[in-house]
């Protein structure tokens, strides 16, 4: 196991416990949330190695590398999935007219596809083996391994985009400053993630499954994404909904709070999050668009 000793935003050194929640998608096993006493930010420690990690991700259950429709859950996620590609690339058409894409966590390679079809110049990067290869079977698309990054040229992409992919990653403060060398001056880095602020992850606590320990390593509010981009010389220029997640996550955190899967109780906490993240709490997903000065 890793410790971390130091916040990965402000440096802090000092960290209270938060929560304590079970690995859910196959191991059960318990890790630590903290919350840096400093800044408020919340992440997990301590983690596995980063040369152990990877077997936290081999299950049927981990649905953007498994790619399977087996189970209601999975049903609905691919459906909603496919509905929400072509609203994400319709973002990018909407914030500038640059063409040249870097998808980071490609997953099989869905969102790179669409952004080919709607005339994107693009490239992926995936860690998983398996999830590159279905990408590049399915749709023919460039997808390369996470070593690929420092081979790419500083100010090449117009967009950077990572859809639920930034909760992942090891090294934070150097992935984000591997973001601003390729971005473009006056490009666009969109990041998608969970909202530990939303309504439905104070509902469903250590069962919130946007959570989903040890995988995602940080759990961000809308104050530290902020944060995280000034410490880099970056601007957060919007926030954005995902209105579809609160359904989804709530959905998941019944069953593991339940040990069953509950539609009626999950649609309601979904919208009564949606309700709330309109007064002003957050949504359960949100997309933070940065722009390079």
């Amino acid at each position: 196991m890793k410790t971390y000793t130091n916040c990965p935003i402000c440096d802090g050194t000092s960290f209270e416990n938060f929560l304590k929640c079970n690995d859910n998608t196959g191991s059960d096993e318990a890790f630590q949330i903290v919350e840096c006493v400093e800044c408020a930010f919340h992440f997990t420690n301590p983690i596995p190695l980063e040369s152990e990690i990877g077997k936290y991700y081999e299950s049927d259950e981990y649905i953007s590398h498994s790619n399977t429709s087996k189970g209601i859950v999975n049903f609905l996620y691919q459906k909603v999935r496919n509905y929400t590609l072509d609203k994400k690339v319709a973002l990018l058409g909407k914030l500038n007219e640059g063409k040249t894409l870097l998808d980071i966590g490609s997953g099989t390679g869905e969102f790179l596809n669409r952004a080919v079809q709607h005339g994107y110049k693009v490239d992926g990067i995936e860690p998983s083996k398996d999830a590159r290869k279905q990408a590049i079977q399915n749709f023919q698309v460039p997808v390369f391994e996470e070593s690929h990054l420092s081979t790419l040229q500083s100010n090449s992409y117009d967009f950077i985009t990572m859809w639920h992919v930034l909760e992942h990653v090891y090294h934070l403060n150097d992935r984000v400053a591997e973001l601003k060398r390729l971005i473009k001056k006056g490009g666009h880095i969109l990041i998608a993630v969970p909202n530990l602020k939303s309504y439905d992850a104070q509902k469903y606590k250590e069962h919130w499954a946007a959570y989903d320990v040890p995988r995602h390593l940080y759990h961000f509010s809308e104050t530290d994404i902020k944060s995280l981009a000034l410490k880099h010389d970056l601007e957060v220029v919007q926030t954005l909904p995902m209105k579809f997640d609160s359904y989804y996550v709530s959905l998941l955190s019944e069953k593991y709070k339940n040990g069953q899967q509950n539609l009626v109780s999950a649609f309601l906490a979904g919208l009564k999050s949606n309700s709330v993240a309109q007064s002003g709490g957050g949504y359960s997903s949100q997309i933070y668009v940065i722009k390079s000065k």
